[in-house]
């Protein structure tokens, strides 16, 4: 797979090589190449063609194209890490959200929580989202960190 068969420029697809680096060395894959990334698409593509044909109801498009399939992965990579499992917790670049930061949040980014009529959301609605926003930061932050030593 390469930047030309997602439709990525080549910073794009730096920034998606180093995005699949960081998944494996979270554990979350084990081979972060493009033709690893290539196989586990033709995986999943053979696997929902088994589900459709055995009328299995399932979610999600039927066929993966290698720019949707990139794409599925990248997001579900920053979601492992925005809504971490206990694996993920366990290690050393997951960050620990403290009450104040969320807080701090909350009282620093008030466009982010106002509905339109302009009230705002209580604290304790948005509290989860927060934490999730300052969770994707830390990924942002760790991707970023990944480019710039390369």
């Amino acid at each position: 797979m390469t930047a030309r068969d997602v439709c990525l420029s080549p910073a794009e697809w730096e920034n998606a090589l180093v995005q699949l680096q960081l998944a494996k060395q979270l554990g979350l894959i084990d081979d972060a190449s493009p033709k690893a990334l290539e196989a586990r698409r033709q995986a999943k593509n053979a696997e929902n063609a088994r589900l459709q044909a055995a009328g299995t109801v399932f979610y999600g498009p039927r066929q993966y194209t290698p720019a949707m399939y990139l794409q599925y992965e990248l997001t579900r990579f920053k979601l492992d890490f925005a809504q971490p499992t206990a694996a993920i917790r366990a290690l050393p670049v997951c960050p620990v959200i403290t009450e104040g930061q969320k807080q701090a949040y909350y009282r620093n980014n008030p466009d982010l929580f106002t509905r339109y009529w302009g009230d705002s959301f209580p604290y304790e609605d948005v509290e989860q989202i927060i934490e999730k926003r300052l969770r994707e930061e830390a990924y942002d932050a760790l991707v970023q960190d990944l480019l710039r030593q390369r």
